[in-house]
């Protein structure tokens, strides 16, 4: 049986914000400045790989590297779809490296709280480097927005399971900077399709939503 005709290409944030909000689990959009790369199938409109800079203005200072030389893969939100989602990520890094040649590395997460162990990252030959540092929910909701609200006093704070960190080196210098950070994978619990970061069955779309070029330079 053929595959598709697969077709990756910049999209508006409406166009994004739609597919996050249909077709990941977490039915919302990151914050900050992104880059959103839509994804067709057969000329439908069937989901977006979306990379930004990440919560941490600090996260590549433990690898000598600048805000500018560092993102992170923040959303893949898919409809049903025929492609590997290894083959949609990786075509969407080559399209993000080409737009900002200045990017060395890339990072992102998975959670195990959602049954995500990496497996779409260890297909795609991501070092592991093993969990982030714990974070916690002020009574059900994040820590920073109830700091900004200043209502941390008296508040009880519930520790959330350490995410596991994965890293994709963007030229030969760097993979061998972090070569020595790499850890074994994590056990895959879930097959690869159910291991992308924010793939879900729920929805679909029926009519593309408008979808113009969107390039932001990160």
């Amino acid at each position: 049986m053929n595959k598709a005709d697969l077709r990756l290409d910049w999209c508006s944030h409406e166009a994004a914000k739609y597919a996050v909000e249909h077709w990941h689990y977490s039915r919302t959009m990151p914050a900050g400045k992104l880059v959103q790369c839509g994804v067709w199938e057969d000329g439908r409109y069937v989901g977006v790989v979306i990379f930004g800079r990440g919560a941490n203005r600090n996260a590549g200072s433990p690898y000598g590297l600048s805000c500018a030389e560092l993102a992170e893969l923040v959303r893949v939100a898919l409809d049903r779809h025929k492609h590997e989602v290894s083959r949609i990520a990786g075509i969407s890094i080559k399209m993000l490296h080409h737009q900002s040649p200045g990017l060395r590395l890339l990072f992102s997460y998975a959670d195990p709280s959602r049954g995500h162990n990496g497996a779409i990252y260890q297909a795609m030959g991501w070092i592991y480097v093993g969990t982030s540092h714990p974070q916690g929910d002020v009574m059900g909701e994040h820590k920073r927005s109830a700091s900004r609200r200043g209502s941390l006093r008296g508040a009880r704070f519930r520790p959330t399971i350490p995410k596991h960190k994965y890293l994709m080196p963007l030229d030969a210098a760097m993979r061998a900077q972090i070569a020595p950070l790499a850890k074994p994978y994590p056990k895959r619990v879930r097959s690869l399709e159910n291991e992308a970061p924010g793939t879900t069955r729920r929805g679909r779309c029926d009519s593309d939503p408008d979808a113009p070029p969107s390039v932001v330079q990160l």
